[in-house]
């Protein structure tokens, strides 16, 4: 016990473990995934539909999108920008690694006649000759991969991107960072069943890296016949360590937002907004 213990409070490395994938590919976990996505009341796996149409309003009249535009959005989920975006008549190709996201994004694409592309894969593996005159990923799904990760994302980006193609994604803040607090959870059926389907016990450990602006929320499930963890990473920006990255794959960044619905830039800003091209 008193090893089990210690073994759930350890922090490791900055993503020396990296389990992301089982929120999506995990059965139970994918479809609760799912609902959350879908719950327009929350900002929780989605923003609130309020947020996403403002979103969406103003990507509309910042790229000019219409007819014949080519856009990539990758980790697409159930296709809540996907669909809105082929709606003005962007022809859009979804990414995403869940299966459960993806058969719903195309449920209801068939449903409402949209022909959108979308694929079945982890986005980190996309590969494709064609160009996109738009590249986005929203909700900070950038912040979860580690810095590897990061530089392969944006080599596809640049690979992927037209020479005059704008790339559009959203990053947790320095102000968002210093908000976050070390914290240790324990509780039966933890998050409400969200981890299993059967009966089980839940950890949650957050820990704080100060010098590399990352936390991790760290979850170990205790199951009758299993221990497992999970594992999310969140990496937190300056607009210079953005810019950084960027600049070092070949990217520019060009304009800085609070989030993409376009609200003002500020020091309390808990995202940064970031429109890029190629450099």
């Amino acid at each position: 016990m008193y090893e089990d213990l210690r073994n759930i409070n350890a922090r490791p490395k900055p993503f020396e473990f990296y389990t992301a994938e089982i929120l999506w590919t995990d059965e139970h976990i994918s479809k609760r995934m799912l609902e959350l996505h879908l719950d327009e009341s929350v900002d929780l796996a989605s923003r609130k539909r309020e947020f996403i149409e403002k979103s969406v309003a103003w990507m509309e009249t910042r790229f000019e999108i219409g007819s014949g535009m080519k856009i990539a959005d990758f980790g697409c989920g159930p296709g809540l920008y996907a669909s809105r975006l082929a709606e003005k008549g962007a022809q859009v190709t979804g990414i995403d690694f869940s299966k459960s996201s993806i058969d719903y994004a195309r449920k209801k694409a068939a449903e409402r006649d949209l022909s959108i592309d979308y694929i079945l894969s982890n986005y980190l593996e996309f590969s494709t000759e064609g160009k996109f005159d738009l590249i986005i990923m929203i909700f900070c799904d950038y912040c979860a991969l580690s810095p590897r990760q990061r530089a392969r994302l944006l080599g596809i980006f640049k690979d992927c991107l037209e020479d005059d193609g704008s790339v559009f994604l959203d990053v947790c803040s320095q102000a968002a960072f210093d908000a976050r607090e070390e914290t240790a959870v324990y509780e039966h059926r933890l998050h409400d069943g969200f981890w299993a389907a059967a009966d089980y016990y839940g950890f949650l450990n957050t820990f704080k890296y100060e010098a590399e602006k990352v936390t991790l929320d760290k979850y170990t499930i205790i199951e009758k016949s299993r221990i497992w963890e999970v594992y999310n990473w969140l990496q937190y920006f300056t607009p210079d360590d953005i810019a950084r990255e960027f600049e070092e794959s070949g990217l520019r960044i060009e304009e800085y937002y609070s989030d993409i619905a376009r609200a003002l830039s500020s020091d309390d800003s808990q995202q940064i907004a970031v429109v890029a091209k190629k450099k």
